[in-house]
């Protein structure tokens, strides 16, 4: 077998399949040129396909509809109350770039057969903005994968780009290995638009990025290794913001058996009926499939340990001051593993309003019989802590002393003492879990124009070369929801054009 194969010629070459490389590689195409995308997985999606899908966007037709008056410069000012204190690090130009084609970009979703239920209430946005995709996030690369291909995107799976080619300064190629070890250079015209995500799974970066403590934190997405960011710091570009990331963050782990919610296929007759659902069907009838999404992909409230919930790890130690971070301790145990531990009194605040284990905004809240209706496999409950701990699979004598020592309020392996919170004392007891810590998502992307050019520390643009989404974040800090998929999607149309325009220029 030879070691490489012949060089392929493209218009534009775009790295990683997710929303922001789709919408690039959609772009370029709707302008006739010849396009491949190249994503190092077996399947499209990225870490689109990982979302909870929630698209934030204003003028879309779902609020015209329902008579809300909204601007992008409204859109544009509440994105600072996000950020809060952080505003001073925020990119203020590119958020603008953000929510001024936010609204063009929601209809070319809708084009595409997507459909979206909302918008949904998120302060501090002073008008319903959010978006949430149906029937699941998935359907983002199968809607616009067959978009792409519909365009006459060459569309390679199973090949990892790991290196850009340059000639004379200009970015002219991106050299990959295909899935049987072989090389291929694909050589651009045009442009190179880098869309391979962030490097909340690479442990390198974070640790230079960010700190010691999250490395080796993992990621939701174990793909998200940063290699398109690596690639172009190899030519001069600099990373933005690079220690802004979300988590570590406890989630309960997922289900071994992916749940209704998450197979469903977004057929065109399937998700029109489920968004007449949403709009029509009274909430009762809507809650038990919601109930399956929520309690699959969310992280429980610290509200349970503020009334008496305790964290033990997979020793059955607690290790914590649950009310400092309890998040950042967990991710120091096994495997970033714990469990949350309580008796019956918070059991029974923890079934009804306002206490929740778990909420997505606009969607629903989950209570504890939710866990225990849907999510057997992390819903633990016995008469005994012994029973318990045997349910859980965790030492029996290390977790009762642990729990007769929180009730006597001693403090140990790091853990608080009790103070003034309750004790876990009234049988029967409960514990959900495994839950692990992650890092969800890291906000360093390289240093970009408003065009999405790369540019390097000095500001000078790196010839032939564009960077989208998390790639090209440029300093961005896009809290609340919806914003990183609205950034995906803006930032790749924005790319796409102007690497398929670069060749005629």
């Amino acid at each position: 077998m030879n070691d490489a194969v012949p060089a392929s010629e493209y218009d534009v070459v775009v790295v990683g399949g997710g929303g922001a490389g789709l919408a690039a590689a959609s772009a370029a195409a709707r302008l006739g040129r010849r396009v491949v995308l190249l994503e190092k997985n077996p399947e499209l999606g990225g870490s689109t396909a990982w979302s909870v899908g929630s698209v934030s966007a204003t003028c879309t037709p779902h609020q015209i509809a329902q008579g809300i008056k909204d601007t992008p410069q409204h859109h544009w000012e509440d994105l600072k109350r996000f950020s809060g204190e952080l505003a001073p690090r925020d990119n203020s130009a590119l958020a603008r770039v953000l929510t001024e084609n936010a609204p063009e970009m929601f209809r070319w979703l809708l084009s595409t057969g997507l459909e979206f239920v909302g918008p949904f209430p998120e302060p501090p946005h002073r008008q319903p903005r959010m978006h949430n995709v149906l029937p699941n996030s998935k359907a983002f690369p199968y809607l616009l994968g067959r978009h792409c291909r519909k365009l006459g995107v060459d569309i390679r799976l199973n090949t990892r780009a790991y290196r850009l080619i340059a000639d004379s300064g200009r970015i002219i190629g991106v050299a990959a290995t295909l899935l049987d070890g072989r090389r291929c250079d694909f050589i651009a015209r045009g442009g190179v638009v880098l869309a391979g995500g962030d490097f909340s799974a690479s442990r390198e970066m974070k640790a230079k990025y960010a700190s010691e403590e999250v490395a080796g934190v993992d990621a939701v997405n174990p793909t998200s290794t940063g290699d398109g960011i690596r690639m172009a710091l190899e030519h001069g570009a600099v990373v933005v913001n690079g220690d802004h990331l979300r988590g570590p963050i406890m989630r309960f782990v997922p289900p071994q058996r992916p749940k209704l919610i998450q197979r469903l296929p977004p057929l065109r007759w399937l998700t029109r009926a489920m968004r007449w659902s949403f709009d029509y069907l009274p909430a009762w009838l809507l809650r038990p499939f919601l109930m399956s999404f929520l309690t699959t992909a969310l992280a429980p409230s610290h509200d349970l340990f503020r009334h008496g919930a305790i964290l033990v790890d997979t020793e059955g130690l607690r290790f914590a001051d649950e009310h400092n971070q309890p998040d950042r301790a967990a991710a120091k145990r096994r495997a970033g593993m714990a469990f949350i531990v309580f008796d019956n009194l918070v059991a029974e605040r923890f079934s009804t309003w306002p206490n929740f284990i778990s909420t997505a905004p606009a969607v629903g809240y989950a209570y504890l019989d939710d866990y225990r209706r849907t999510r057997r496999d992390i819903f633990h409950r016995s008469g005994t802590l012994a029973g318990l701990a045997a349910r859980m699979e965790v030492p029996r004598e290390s977790f009762e002393t642990t729990v007769a020592d929180y009730n006597e309020g001693k403090a140990a392996h790091g853990a608080s003492e009790r103070g003034a919170r309750p004790p876990v004392a009234v049988p029967p007891f409960f514990a959900l879990g495994p839950a692990k810590a992650y890092i969800i998502f890291t906000n360093g992307g390289l240093k970009v124009t408003e065009r999405l050019e790369v540019v390097n520390a000095a500001g000078a643009i790196i010839p032939g070369l564009y960077a989208a989404g998390s790639n090209g974040q440029g300093g961005m800090l896009l809290e609340g929801h919806g914003h990183h998929l609205g950034w995906a999607f803006v930032s790749g149309g924005i790319a796409g054009r102007q690497a398929a325009l670069l060749q005629h220029n």
